[in-house]
């Protein structure tokens, strides 16, 4: 059962679900939300990644814009908070929450696991963190392989990760160049990757309390993203 804690992080305080051991004798996994951020449906995800041992930590990322009981209720704004997330931002907040995880999981390499623009933090975070994150799960995201010269992709060259990705059949966000463009640069920087579009899956297909729900897709993922982090993290 999820717990909530908070982070102390560079312009703030963040919150955060966590779930699991909490005795570093679990190995650990970092959480990245989708744009509707902390909520009852993250809290069930968490819980489950927890159940197959291992010590999640799902931060609040949103935390600049209010605590997440503030912003529980307003989905109106979520997208213009995304945009509001500037990636230095997002790498100076993944220190912090790397450090709360390790003080709460076992030694030795972690993992990261994403869903739609969390995906993209997940990245990011192996991106800038080879030395200790293993593993990275992308999961219906946007956004991971464009022409901005601070797309995610052009960072996978420094990560060590293996990347397991399950994109949304077509997905306006991630359309099928954007799915090549990331799978080559994954296949030139040596790393071992799976990068499978999911048929018949919208953007946003894990997420049980949205319209877009694909309970199929969302049990393939579970599925990846457990044998993913058995192979890496074990």
């Amino acid at each position: 059962m999820t717990t909530t804690i908070e982070i102390p992080v560079a312009d703030g305080t963040a919150e955060a679900y966590v779930a699991g051991p909490d005795d570093r004798t679990a190995p650990g996994v970092l959480f990245y939300v989708d744009a509707y951020g902390l909520r009852p449906q993250i809290a069930d995800m968490v819980d489950r990644v927890a159940s197959w041992g291992y010590s999640v930590l799902a931060p609040h990322v949103f935390y600049r814009h209010g605590r997440v009981a503030d912003l529980a209720a307003d989905r109106e704004h979520a997208i213009e908070r995304v945009r509001g997330l500037a990636p230095d931002q997002v790498l100076g907040d993944a220190t912090a929450y790397l450090a709360a995880l390790r003080a709460r999981c076992a030694d030795g390499p972690v993992g990261t696991t994403g869903y739609c623009m969390g995906a993209r933090l997940a990245v990011r975070t192996a991106n800038a963190h080879p030395d200790d994150v293993a593993a990275v799960g992308g999961f219906h995201g946007g956004g991971l392989a464009t022409d901005d010269d601070d797309s995610p992709h052009r960072g996978i060259a420094h990560a060590r990760a293996e990347f397991v990705f399950g994109h949304a059949d077509n997905d306006r966000s991630m359309p099928p160049e954007a799915v090549a463009l990331l799978g080559e640069t994954l296949s030139n920087a040596g790393l071992v990757f799976i990068n499978d579009v999911y048929a018949g899956a919208s953007h946003g297909y894990t997420m049980n309390d949205s319209p877009a729900y694909h309970a199929e897709s969302a049990e393939r993922h579970y599925r990846v993203l457990e044998e993913l982090l058995a192979r890496t993290l074990r």
